[in-house]
């Protein structure tokens, strides 16, 4: 996570909060940053795939 990223976080936030606010977001966006990294990388787990996974567990 870059510095810039962090303001963008917090001037995203209402004038009061508290941390678990904070903390909150950025666990999700460094998530999805993983996440994004994860997919670059050829790790991810194809759409088509994954539909078909969840209709499995839909099925169990």
């Amino acid at each position: 996570m870059t510095k810039d990223l962090l303001q963008i976080v917090i001037k995203d936030l209402p004038q009061e909060f508290n941390l678990d606010q904070l903390f909150e977001r950025l666990v999700f966006i460094e998530e999805v940053e993983a996440a994004r990294k994860e997919i670059k990388d050829g790790k991810g787990i194809p759409q088509d795939e994954m539909k078909k996974r969840i209709e499995e567990w839909k099925r169990k």
